[in-house]
């Protein structure tokens, strides 16, 4: 058995523990539900019990390397401090690094949720083999991280890829950051419901309503698939979740210039429905895509027929690619377990 790291994916209602091999086998996974009300002390605790137990087991054919934690908000690098997360109330500036490392006694490692998922789909995902990549995710907001030759970019101090705060809207809905027309207030699942919530109260949203009224979870899921089962409203909602993504990434492919930029995240599942105005809204607003797309970006994104071989073919003639990332739910895992191995 090859050396492993661990991956922890820590979220607001899911915590993810796995042990990873160094050539990317997933040895075993455990998942736990997060008791955010019981503070950070019992959820570190919960962690730490979980990885002691996957590490006693598999580290007698091979080496532990240590532990790469995800966690969702504004990591301070340098300190290995949770400064603020949105999902995780109560963990304001609470040293994450230290505690786990000094109930553990091995090296942790500790990034952003989006950064280690996007080196996740580097490392195994959409991206395996491009040293420039960035990557988007569509959840309750809009995260997003960049790895350039081959490692995370942190930025000056940890925040870069905050790509869901690009303002697209100069007077546009209220964000939580303090600014208004962030993209992540037209392009997430908290966006989608939204949208739906308003056209239901103009009452020129029927279908919605019924799905809202008998639908106790009603959101984003229940929303595509109306707009797949041909709901004008529904598909109109995805066609504005499509445009704001694409004024998004416009300006983030202008900026960056990278190889690819993968689509991940939850909401991204309801790709076949915003795709289209994406993708026409990119070649309208960035200069640098319309200079480099493929000529047939839906096509090649939907089927993903050759794998590496066409991710070769589309390098050589210096094409901006932008496609579905693989590894679902699994990339943070991943990404997590790779930065103690690289």
């Amino acid at each position: 058995m090859s050396d492993f790291s661990i991956g922890v994916d820590l979220g607001g209602t899911n915590l993810r523990i796995a042990a990873i091999s160094t050539d990317g086998q997933l040895l075993e996974k455990i998942t736990l539900g997060v008791k955010v009300t019981l503070g950070p002390d019992h959820c570190i605790n919960e962690m730490c019990e979980a990885i002691r137990r996957l590490t006693e087991k598999y580290r007698r054919g091979g080496s532990f390397l240590g532990a790469g934690i995800g966690i969702p908000g504004i990591i301070d690098m340098e300190a290995g401090m949770l400064r603020k997360s949105a999902n995780l109330p109560g963990w304001s500036d609470y040293p994450v690094r230290a505690e786990i490392e000094q109930r553990l006694g091995a090296r942790v490692f500790l990034d952003n949720d989006a950064n280690v998922a996007a080196l996740g789909e580097k490392w195994l995902g959409a991206a395996r083999g491009v040293d420039n990549m960035a990557m988007v995710t569509l959840g309750t907001g809009i995260g997003g991280g960049i790895v350039l030759n081959g490692k995370i970019w942190h930025g000056m101090n940890g925040m870069s890829g905050e790509f869901g705060h690009n303002m697209i809207e100069p007077d546009g809905v209220p964000c939580g950051c303090g600014s208004h027309g962030c993209a992540e207030r037209y392009a997430s699942a908290t966006a989608v419901v939204r949208m739906a919530q308003e056209a239901i109260a103009s009452g020129a949203a029927p279908e919605l309503a019924k799905a809202a009224s008998a639908d106790a979870e009603f959101g984003a899921k229940s929303i595509y698939n109306l707009a797949i089962q041909g709901d004008d409203q529904a598909q109109k909602i995805f066609r504005r979740f499509g445009r704001a993504l694409g004024l998004m990434l416009g300006g983030v492919v202008n900026t960056l210039n990278l190889e690819m930029f993968v689509i991940g995240g939850g909401v991204s599942s309801a790709w076949d429905a915003f795709a289209p105005t994406m993708f026409e809204e990119l070649r309208e607003r960035s200069l640098v895509y319309a200079a480099t797309a493929p000529d047939d970006p839906l096509a090649r994104d939907t089927g993903r027929e050759e794998g590496a071989a066409a991710q070769v073919v589309s390098r050589t003639r210096k094409k901006t690619i932008i496609t579905r990332a693989l590894l679902g739910s699994d990339a943070g895992l991943y990404g997590a377990a790779r930065i103690p191995a690289a």
